[in-house]
């Protein structure tokens, strides 16, 4: 949910950072578009120095290719530098590579391409003889020769074989998070030469082959929470895969069953092969080619730019619908059966059945323990007045997403309180409604998570920002403590104090006469739709 705080404050300074980088490149470029020469030489000067300077840099590069080569290949580090032109934390800069070239965009047999210039998440491509090896955590590459004559191996392993390179990697897209980083697992990527007097034992012989690409994940760290599992996981799964188009095989670590029970239906629709356990599966996978380690651009979101075919979450969120609407029949068909006995179905042909189903739709995402409407009933009862047909959500780790699904894709206004369900909103059709009810003190995770997400999906946003009076914390701290009079500075202060105060320990009364302003406007625009389409399907 709001795991994210400190990265956002990395990414704050960062762009600070690059900021300042940009000034100083610039004062230091006015007078020269090579930014090789300043202080207060004159004009009559600066063609020689420049020659000079020049001459000097391709001297340089003569002699020094060799040694460099070898060193970049010696060094994991350094190797992942050769595919990344920009900085490590720099997400702009970053991008605008990629723009121009994308890291790794061409991996030659035989080599292992690693991109670490996210703060996110690292991936790295392998292409060529991959083959996997669960016990010993390691996915190797053989290649039949060196890279070159200047290249020195890094070492021989037990078999005299040279190992040319070795990255390792924990495929997991919370990278800047130390403490969870530590729980995923971390796999060893290999590159060993083929030599033509080797032995096929002292390789690691195919088991299985594959004649599609792997993609190695981890469904490790905070999965479990619904944020965690669709944000850090499904989404950039969808990123790294759709250009497949159905032809890869995905390896997971940290594998859970319930996982893959809960998000099966949307995997079947990103790959046509059975998913392999890395960590119990004994046998040798052999590849052409495998990415390990997932993409990921930023909450809830896809960056068209970086796409192939320039989709966006948009084409995401269709994936969803074609995944759980196969499910959603077999609900409708199951209830059609049992009412198929009654007279309930005459009912939808009455005049009041028709009003009924005119009735705009308001789903009600409901919390318990933190972050709870405690006025939820009264809630409820105002949005019946107004004119709504209300169904209330209480999801946990074992509801079905298809029915959570149904109820959403089929309501016209969602609202809850913020927090990891409000991901959901992802299931709402585009130009319906959402309304995030934001507590105190998480402002800007709300909006970033949350609110900047909904608007790309296009949904009408509306946040609504609770006053003092309508929180918890009003009736334990003094109407002029900070906590209450300036949460932001709070919140800058310390993430124990926001987690401890503003996340866990703070419930919302809703202000009614003061929150049924948004509500009516979204009943009058949700009706003025639903109208709408109604004409629409009359007038053909």
């Amino acid at each position: 949910m709001v795991k994210n705080h400190k990265y956002h404050q990395l990414r704050k300074g960062h762009d600070i950072l690059h900021v300042i980088d940009h000034e100083d490149h610039q004062e230091s470029s006015n007078d020269d578009p090579l930014g090789l020469v300043c202080g207060d030489h004159s004009r009559r000067t600066r063609p020689k120095l420049l020659y000079f300077l020049f001459l000097s840099f391709l001297s340089c590069c003569v002699i020094l290719a060799p040694q460099f080569l070898t060193f970049s290949f010696s060094s994991s580090s350094t190797f992942s530098l050769l595919y990344s032109l920009g900085f490590e934390d720099d997400q702009k800069l970053v991008s605008e590579v990629d723009a121009i070239a994308p890291i790794c965009s061409a991996v030659p047999n035989g080599t292992i391409c690693c991109d670490r210039s996210s703060i996110r998440s690292d991936i790295c491509i392998m292409k060529g003889d991959v083959r996997t090896d669960s016990v010993s955590s390691s996915i190797f590459l053989y290649t039949q020769n060196g890279f070159s004559d200047f290249v020195s191996p890094l070492s021989d392993d037990a078999h005299g074989n040279e190992i040319l390179q070795h990255e390792k990697i924990k495929p997991y897209t919370r990278k800047w998070e130390k403490t969870v980083m530590n729980k995923v697992a971390e796999l060893d990527l290999i590159v060993k030469t083929k030599g033509e007097n080797s032995s096929t034992n002292e390789h690691k012989k195919c088991d299985v082959n594959h004649d599609v690409p792997a993609v190695f994940f981890s469904t490790g760290g905070y999965t479990g929470n619904v944020y965690h599992d669709i944000n850090d996981g499904i989404l950039p799964l969808y990123i790294t895969s759709h250009h497949f188009k159905k032809k890869v095989q995905f390896v997971i670590l940290d594998y859970h069953s319930w996982w893959l029970t809960k998000y099966g239906d949307v995997l079947l629709l990103l790959s046509d092969y059975p998913v392999i356990n890395f960590r119990d599966e004994k046998r040798t996978h052999c590849f052409n080619e495998a990415i390990v380690g997932l993409r990921i651009h930023d909450e809830l979101a896809i960056d068209p730019s970086v796409m192939e075919g320039n989709k966006t979450i948009v084409d995401f969120r269709n994936v969803l619908d074609q995944a759980y609407w196969p499910r959603i029949r077999g609900l409708i068909q199951a209830e059609q059966r049992k009412l198929a006995h009654s007279k309930v179905d005459k009912l939808v042909l009455s005049p009041s059945g028709k009003d009924a189903l005119m009735k705009p739709k308001l789903a009600i995402i409901s919390r318990k323990g933190s972050r709870e409407i405690t006025n939820e009933k009264l809630l409820i009862k105002m949005a019946e007045e107004v004119g709504f047909s209300v169904k209330v959500l209480r999801p946990d780790r074992t509801t079905e997403l298809a029915k959570i699904y149904r109820v959403l894709n089929s309501s016209d206004v969602m609202i809850g309180v913020h927090g990891a369900a409000m991901t959901y909103f992802l299931f709402m059709r585009p130009s319906s409604i959402f309304i995030q009810v934001i507590p105190l003190g998480t402002d800007w995770a709300a909006e970033s998570y949350y609110g900047e997400p909904a608007k790309k999906l296009g949904l009408r946003y509306i946040g609504y920002k609770i006053l003092p009076k309508e929180s918890s914390l009003y009736d334990e701290y003094g109407e002029n403590d900070p906590v209450l009079t300036d949460p932001d500075t709070a919140t800058n202060k310390s993430w124990e104090l926001t987690k401890k105060v503003y996340l866990d320990h703070q419930n919302v009364k809703l202000n009614l006469p003061r929150f049924s302003k948004r509500l009516i406007r979204a009943y009058y625009y949700s009706l003025a739709k639903k109208n709408e389409h109604q004409s629409d399907l009359e007038s053909h």
